[in-house]
């Protein structure tokens, strides 16, 4: 199995030089089954270069693929109506997304809501790709192809399901957007301990997901620093994802979902200082930023 990286930036598109060296485009990972299955995770805006990849690849062929959204907030899903194969007759893409208890839709609405007219020109029907929707229940894991995709809940202000890869023994995980859990009552509140529980049973089941992964990609938009300012944002910090990494005993961690307004030597500097901090309790774990272009062979 092997994985690599379109679009590594967090809320907005942000190209220009400061962007360079690590990609200014939104989530989206290519994943790879031994057996040559293709899985996407999240549709930004990384999912047109990875488009016109897999068509050049393909002789402009149809492509088959499986697009597994995490939530359904612009930047994990504003690329999907510009995925070329959408486009050409014979292709087969099956969007797999979780359903939002608020609305009570599943995950075609996340397709019906872009291709509205007063947003996008071109309607479903008019797209030549038979296109096919699943409403994930959570924990429950699917098999496409040689590829099990189980999932949990995370994190975040809208339901975002974290993905589970196995593929031969080996495996990967992608928490999408996910913030460290936190009480918001004092200890001296009655509803402290009863909403501490429920917290611990939520980590716990994310913690049994993500357990002993070959590689774990985890929203690292913050530094600690710049956390207390955003709590509530629905998002991550380096810090936290290596104290996860190391908790669940991941080999390697992926550092992604990079704060837009950070340019590629802030996003070092931020990094490195980090890895200074855990310098003497890494021990094997492997701890990297993801960039456009990363290519990761699990083997």
């Amino acid at each position: 199995m092997k994985f690599r990286f379109w679009g590594v930036r967090g809320s907005i598109p942000s190209p220009g030089p400061r962007t360079a060296r690590y990609g200014g485009n939104t989530t989206c990972i290519e994943v790879r089954g031994d057996d040559g299955t293709l899985i996407i995770l999240d549709g930004g805006t990384g999912l047109f270069p990875l488009a016109q990849h897999l068509l050049t690849t393909l002789s402009q062929g149809p492509i088959s693929a499986n697009i597994f959204i995490t939530h359904s907030h612009w930047d994990h899903i504003h690329g999907l109506p510009f995925f070329t194969p959408l486009f050409i007759k014979g292709s087969r893409v099956r969007l797999h997304g979780a359903h939002d208890p608020v609305t009570g839709h599943g995950i075609e609405h996340v397709m019906g809501v872009q291709l509205q007219n007063s947003y996008f020109p071109v309607s479903e029907t008019q797209m030549g790709a038979t296109i096919e929707y699943r409403t994930l229940d959570v924990g429950v894991p699917v098999a496409v192809g040689d590829v099990v995709v189980d999932n949990v809940v995370m994190n975040h202000p809208v339901t975002n399901l974290g993905y589970r890869i196995a593929c031969n023994g080996r495996s990967l995980f992608f928490t999408g957007d996910h913030e460290p859990w936190h009480n918001p009552y004092p200890p001296a509140d009655p509803a402290f301990a009863a909403c501490e529980a429920h917290l611990l049973a939520r980590q716990d089941a994310i913690d049994a997901a993500m357990r002993d992964v070959d590689a774990l990609i985890v929203d690292c938009s913050y530094t600690r620093e710049e956390y207390p300012s955003k709590a509530g944002w629905g998002h991550g910090t380096f810090d936290a994802a290596i104290e996860m990494a190391l908790r669940v005993g991941a080999k390697r961690l992926y550092c992604t979902h990079h704060e837009p307004t950070r340019g590629d030597d802030d996003l070092e500097a931020a990094f490195a200082e980090v890895l200074a901090r855990y310098r003497g309790r890494l021990g094997a774990l492997q701890v990297s930023l993801a960039f456009e272009g990363l290519e990761v062979t699990l083997a």
